[in-house]
C-alpha cells in the first residue's frame, strides 16, 4: 500500500511538472523503463538539483578564484582555475567511456564519480580552515580541483547515458529547466546571505562552508541515483579505451549532424569563457566588497527566472534554444563594452551584475539546449561516444583556449570579450541552420 501510495505520488508529480496526462508516453526509452519514468524522473530531477547546487556552491567562475587569491596563488593559475576546472572534466571521456560501456547498468558508476567529488572538496575545505602554510594550501586545492573534475568527467558520461534509458525525448529538457530553477532559488537566497558578509575575501570559513556544502550536495545526489530503476543496457563498443577511442573519433567525420554539433559547441565556449572576464573587469573597476555575495545572488537569479522557461523550450526546438542564448550573449557583450568606452556610468557595479545576470541566463539556455540535443540526437548504441568524443575534443580547446586567455586577459580584457562577442554571434547563425532539428529522425 505504501509503495503504491508513493507511486501515485510521483506520477502526480510528474504530470504537474511536465503537463503530461499520460505518465507511460515514451517515445525512445524501453517498455520495461517506460513504467518507472515517473519515479526516475523525479530522482533525476532530485539529483539534478544537487549537482547544479554544487557547482554554484563551489564554482570556477566565482568560488575558486577566490580560494585561489585567498591562499596567495599566482594569478596565472587562479586564471586558469575555470579551463581547469572544465578540461578535467572533459578531455579523459573518449577513454572513459569505452570503460562505462562495458557495464550494463551505469547508475554505480555516476556513484562513484558523486561520491569522489564530494572528497575532492570536502579536501578543499580542509586546506582552508587548517593551519598547513599558503603553499601546502594551496597545492592541496590545486590537486582535489583536478581529483574534482576527473569525477566530473565520470559522472557526466555515465549521467547522460543513464537519462537516455529512463527519461523519454521531450521530457528531458523539462527536466534539467526545471532543476536549474530549483537550485537557482537556493543559489539566490544563499546569494542574498552573503551580500552581509563585506569581508567575504578574507573569511575562510564562509569559503569553507561552501565548498563543504557543496560536497555534501554531491553526496545526496548519489544517494539519489543509488534508488533510480535503471534497466540494463547494451554493451557493445566497449573494450581497450584506446582503440575504441579512434574508433570513436571517425564519428567526426562519418556522422554529419554530430559533426556540426561539435563546430556549435566549439563557437559556443565563448559563453562560458566569457563570463569570468566579466568578472576580472568587475574586479578592476569597482569596490570588490561584498561582490561574491552579489554576483552569487545574479546566478541564482538567472536561473530561477530561466531554467524552466529554457528547458520547456529545448523540448520543442533545442537548437533555437542555444542559437537565442548565443545571440543574447553577444548583443549583451557588445552593449556593455560600448557602453564602458563611450559613457560615463554612476555606478559601474550594477552594470556587471546585470551583464552578469543576462550572461548566465544565456549560459544557461547553452548548456540546456546543447545536453538536451545531444542526447536526443544520439541512438542508444552511439550515446556514450557522443558525449565522450565532442566533450573530449571541447576539453582540449577549453585547455587551449583557456591558457591563452589567462595569459592575453593579463594585458587586454576587453580585446577578449570582443572576441567571444565575434564567436557567440557566429553561432547565433549556424546552431538554427546546420544542427537537427526536433523532428528529424532521432534527432533532437
Amino acid at each position: 500500500m505504501t509503495y503504491q501510495t508513493d507511486k501515485n505520488t510521483a506520477t502526480a508529480l510528474y504530470d504537474l511538472i511536465t503537463g503530461d496526462e499520460d505518465a507511460r508516453v515514451c517515445k525512445d526509452i524501453p517498455e520495461e523503463s517506460c513504467k518507472h519514468q515517473p519515479a526516475n524522473f523525479l530522482l533525476h530531477l532530485a539529483t539534478n538539483f544537487f549537482t547544479k547546487l554544487a557547482d554554484e556552491l563551489a564554482s570556477a567562475r566565482l568560488v575558486f578564484p577566490w580560494v585561489l587569491a585567498l591562499l596567495g596563488a599566482p594569478m596565472l593559475l587562479i586564471g586558469l582555475a575555470v579551463p581547469i576546472r572544465e578540461a578535467g572534466v572533459l578531455l579523459p571521456q573518449l577513454f572513459i567511456a569505452a570503460k562505462i560501456r562495458e557495464k550494463p547498468v551505469r547508475k554505480y558508476v555516476w556513484m562513484f564519480g558523486g561520491i569522489l567529488s564530494a572528497l575532492a572538496l570536502w579536501a578543499c575545505a580542509l586546506a582552508l580552515i587548517m593551519d598547513a602554510g599558503p603553499q601546502v594550501a594551496s597545492t592541496v586545492v590545486f590537486v582535489a580541483l583536478l581529483v574534482f573534475s576527473l569525477a566530473r568527467g565520470i559522472c557526466s558520461v555515465a549521467a547522460k547515458d543513464v537519462l537516455g534509458k529512463t527519461v523519454s525525448k521531450s521530457r528531458r529538457g523539462t527536466l534539467m529547466g526545471t532543476a536549474t530553477t530549483i537550485s537557482g532559488v537556493f543559489t539566490l537566497l544563499l546569494g542574498l546571505n552573503l551580500g552581509f558578509y563585506n569581508t567575504i575575501q578574507a573569511n575562510a570559513l564562509v569559503l569553507a562552508a561552501l565548498l563543504a556544502g557543496a560536497g555534501f550536495c554531491w553526496l545526496l545526489g548519489s544517494l539519489c541515483i543509488a534508488n533510480m530503476r535503471e534497466e540494463p543496457g547494451a554493451t557493445e563498443g566497449g573494450g581497450n579505451a584506446g582503440v575504441v577511442a579512434l574508433q570513436s573519433l571517425h564519428l567526426l567525420i562519418s556522422d554529419a549532424p554530430f559533426r556540426n554539433f561539435v563546430i556549435c559547441r566549439t563557437l559556443l565556449l565563448s559563453v562560458s569563457l566569457g563570463i569570468p572576464m566579466v568578472v576580472v573587469l568587475a574586479q578592476a573597476n569597482t569596490n570588490a566588497t561584498g561582490l561574491i555575495g552579489l554576483l552569487l545572488l545574479m546566478a541564482g537569479l538567472a536561473n530561477t527566472v530561466s531554467g524552466y522557461v529554457w528547458g520547456r523550450l529545448a523540448d520543442v526546438s533545442s537548437r533555437l534554444v542555444m542559437g537565442c542564448a548565443s545571440a543574447l550573449n553577444a548583443l549583451t557583450i557588445v552593449a556593455m563594452m560600448i557602453l564602458l568606452e563611450h559613457f560615463t556610468l554612476a555606478d559601474e557595479l550594477m552594470l556587471y551584475a546585470g551583464v552578469y545576470f543576462v550572461l548566465s541566463v544565456c549560459l544557461a539556455g547553452v548548456r540546456l539546449g546543447r545536453k538536451t540535443l545531444l542526447v536526443d540526437m544520439a541512438t542508444p548504441e552511439k550515446r556514450s561516444a557522443y558525449v565522450a568524443v565532442s566533450n573530449t575534443i571541447i576539453g582540449g580547446l577549453i585547455l587551449l583556449v583557456g591558457a591563452a586567455v589567462a595569459l592575453l586577459s593579463q594585458q587586454d580584457v576587453q580585446v577578449m570579450l570582443w572576441a567571444f562577442a565575434a564567436m557567440a554571434a557566429l553561432a547565433a547563425v549556424l546552431c538554427p541552420w546546420v544542427l537537427p532539428s526536433q523532428q528529424a529522425g532521432t534527432s533532437a
